[in-house]
C-alpha cells in the first residue's frame, strides 16, 4: 500500500472510530439551525418578511450575513486545496474572490439596493417593457442558482459520504436528498429571515474554525511565514516553482488564455450572482447598505487571508499524493490539515477533522438556502406575479407560489445532485460564474448607467450571453474530453479549448446588449431613467 493511500485510509479509520462525535456534530448544526428557521418563519408573514427579511437586519447582521454567503464551500475546500496542489497559482483564486466582491460593491451593491425591491428583475422593469425582461431575468437567475446549487449539493455529498465512511450509491443519493429536504425546509418556513440567521451562524462557524487552523498551522511553524512557505515548496515536490507563476496556468499559450478566461468570470460573474444582489434588499435604508458592504469587506478580506495559510499549511504538512488520493481536485485538503494539525492517530485529530468537516457542511447549507431562496423569489415575483399573473397576484398568492418554486427547484436539485455525485464539480462553478457574468452584469450595469438602453438590447443581452456561456461549456474540456476531470469519461466531443468561456461569452453578452440597443426601435424614456438615477444614486423612493 502507498504511504499515501496508507494515511487516507488511517484517515478514514479515524473518522470511523469517532463516528458517534462526528454525526453528533452534524446533527447539532442541524436542529440548532432548524430551531432557528421555524423562530424566524413565526416572525414570516408578508412578502417583504419572505423576500428581504422585512428590511429589518442591521448593517453588521447584514454584513455577516453577506460573509456568509459568499464564502462557499468553492472558498474553504477549493481554494485550500487548490493552493496546497498548484502554490503560487492556486493563491490566485483567493486574490481573484476577493477582487470579485470589490467589483460587486463598487458597481452594483448600492445602487441595486436602491433601486429594486426583491429581485434583480426589479431594476430591470423600471424603465423598460416588463413582461419579456422580467421573464429573460427570471430565467437567468434559476439557471445560475441550480448549476450553482447543483456544484454545492454534489459537494455536500462527498464531503458526508467520507466522513460517514458511505461507499454505495444509494447512501450517496441518500446524503444529496438529505441536503435538498434541509434546503427546502429553510427556505419555505424561514424565508429570508431564517435564511440570513443561518447565514449569520455559519459566518461565525466558518470565520472561527478558520482561525482556529490558521493558528495552529502557524503555531507548528513558531508563526515564521519564511518557513511555512520554505516548507511548502519542499514538500510539494517542486521546489522553488511552488512559490513562483506557472505551475497550473502558464505551461501553454491556452492554459495562460485559460487563466485570464477564469480570472475575467470570477471577478465580473460576482457581481451578477442572484443569491449575493439579493443581500442587499434585507437593510432598511442606503446607509445601512454601506456598512453592511464595510463589515462583509472586513470579514471577507480576513478569511482569504487565512485560506493562504491554510492552503500552504496543507502543503507543507500533508503529501501531495495522499491529498490527490483522498480528492483530485484537492477538496479535503482542509479537513485533511485539520486531522495532521491534531494528530492522525489520536482523537484530537479526529475531534478537529469532524469539526471543521462539520463546519464546511455548514457552509454548504448555508449557500444552498441563499441560492434557493433567490430563485425561488425571481420565480415567484418576476415571472408568476407579473408575468403569468400581469401584476394582479396578491401577497399572499405570490408567497405560496415561492414556496412551490422552492420545492421544485428543491426536487431537480436533488435529482441533478443525485446525477452528479461523481462528477467533476468545478464545471458547474465556472458555468455559473460565466452564465452571471455573461448574462446579468452587462444587462445591469446599462440599465443603471446607459440612458439609451432599451428593451430588446436587456434581451438580447441576456439570452445572447446566456445561450453562448451555456453552449461553450457544453463542447469544452469540462464536459468531454479530459480523462481525469471531464464530467462525461470516455468521450470527447469537445471543440472549445478553454475550461470557462468567460472570455468571449462576456464580451458577447455586452456586445448584444449594445447591439441590439443601436438596432432597436424602441424610444427609450429617458425621464424614467432620470428617475432611476437619482434613486439608484440617492435611495430616494426606494422601497
Amino acid at each position: 500500500m502507498s504511504p499515501a493511500l496508507n494515511t487516507t485510509v488511517l484517515a478514514a479509520g479515524e473518522a470511523s472510530e469517532h463516528r458517534p462525535l462526528i454525526i453528533s456534530l452534524f446533527a447539532v448544526f442541524v436542529v440548532a439551525t432548524l430551531v432557528i428557521t421555524v423562530w424566524a418563519g413565526r416572525q414570516t408573514k408578508s412578502a417583504a418578511d419572505f423576500y428581504a427579511g422585512g428590511r429589518q437586519f442591521t448593517g453588521f447582521q447584514n454584513g455577516l450575513a453577506v460573509s456568509g454567503d459568499y464564502m462557499s464551500a468553492a472558498s474553504f475546500l477549493g481554494i485550500a486545496g487548490a493552493i496546497a496542489l498548484f502554490g503560487y497559482d492556486g493563491f490566485l483564486y483567493s486574490i481573484g474572490f476577493l477582487v470579485a466582491w470589490l467589483v460587486a460593491l463598487l458597481l452594483v451593491a448600492e445602487p441595486l439596493r436602491n433601486s429594486g425591491r426583491y429581485t434583480m428583475g426589479d431594476v430591470l422593469a423600471y424603465r423598460m417593457r416588463q413582461r419579456p425582461v422580467r421573464t429573460a431575468a427570471g430565467t437567468s437567475t434559476i439557471i445560475v442558482s441550480i448549476f450553482y446549487l447543483l456544484a454545492q449539493m454534489a459537494g455536500a455529498g462527498v464531503l458526508v459520504s467520507l466522513l460517514l465512511g458511505i461507499t454505495s450509491d444509494t447512501g450517496k443519493v441518500g446524503i444529496v436528498a438529505l441536503v435538498g429536504v434541509l434546503m427546502i425546509v429553510y427556505v419555505t418556513i424561514g424565508g429570508m429571515k431564517g435564511t440570513t440567521w443561518v447565514q449569520m451562524v455559519k459566518a461565525v462557524l466558518l470565520i472561527a474554525g478558520t482561525l482556529l487552523l490558521t493558528f495552529l498551522v502557524l503555531l507548528k511553524f513558531d508563526f515564521n511565514i519564511s518557513d511555512l512557505l520554505g516548507s511548502a515548496a519542499s514538500n510539494s515536490g517542486q521546489g522553488t516553482k511552488f512559490l513562483e507563476p506557472g505551475l497550473k496556468y502558464g505551461a501553454t499559450s491556452t492554459s495562460k488564455l485559460d487563466f485570464i478566461s477564469l480570472g475575467i468570470a470570477l471577478v465580473l460573474g460576482t457581481a451578477g450572482l442572484p443569491h449575493i444582489l439579493i443581500r442587499f434588499y434585507t437593510v432598511p435604508t442606503a446607509k445601512a447598505a454601506r456598512k453592511s458592504v464595510n463589515w462583509a469587506i472586513g470579514i471577507i478580506g480576513a478569511f482569504y487571508l487565512m485560506t493562504i495559510a491554510l492552503g500552504f499549511g496543507a502543503a507543507a504538512l500533508i503529501k501531495p499524493a495522499e491529498i490527490i488520493e483522498s480528492n483530485p481536485a484537492g477538496n479535503t485538503a482542509a479537513p485533511l490539515l485539520a486531522l495532521h494539525l491534531g494528530g492522525v492517530d489520536s482523537s484530537w485529530g479526529a475531534i478537529l477533522l469532524a469539526t471543521i468537516s462539520a463546519v464546511a457542511f455548514a457552509t454548504i447549507l448555508a449557500v444552498v438556502a441563499g441560492l434557493t431562496l433567490a430563485s425561488s423569489s425571481s420565480f415567484a415575483h418576476d415571472i408568476y406575479a407579473n408575468v403569468i399573473k400581469k401584476g394582479n397576484a396578491t401577497e399572499k398568492q405570490e408567497m405560496k407560489a415561492a414556496r412551490w418554486a422552492t420545492v421544485f427547484i428543491g426536487v431537480v436539485s436533488i435529482g441533478l445532485g443525485a446525477l452528479a455525485r461523481d462528477l467533476n464539480v468545478a464545471g458547474l462553478v465556472a458555468l455559473a460564474f460565466a452564465v452571471a457574468a455573461s448574462a446579468n452584469l452587462p444587462t445591469i450595469l446599462y440599465s443603471l448607467f446607459w440612458k439609451k438602453f432599451t428593451t430588446q438590447g436587456a434581451l438580447w443581452s441576456i439570452y445572447g450571453g446566456l445561450f453562448t456561456a451555456v453552449f461553450l461549456v457544453l463542447f469544452s474540456p469540462v464536459v468531454s474530453g479530459n480523462p481525469k476531470t471531464s464530467m462525461f469519461k470516455g468521450v470527447d466531443f469537445h471543440w472549445f479549448p478553454l475550461e470557462n468561456p468567460g472570455l468571449i461569452s462576456i464580451p458577447v453578452g455586452f456586445l448584444l446588449g449594445w447591439l441590439g440597443t443601436v438596432l432597436s426601435k424602441e424610444e427609450p424614456d429617458k425621464g424614467k431613467y432620470a428617475e432611476l438615477e437619482v434613486r439608484s444614486l440617492t435611495g430616494t423612493g426606494a422601497h
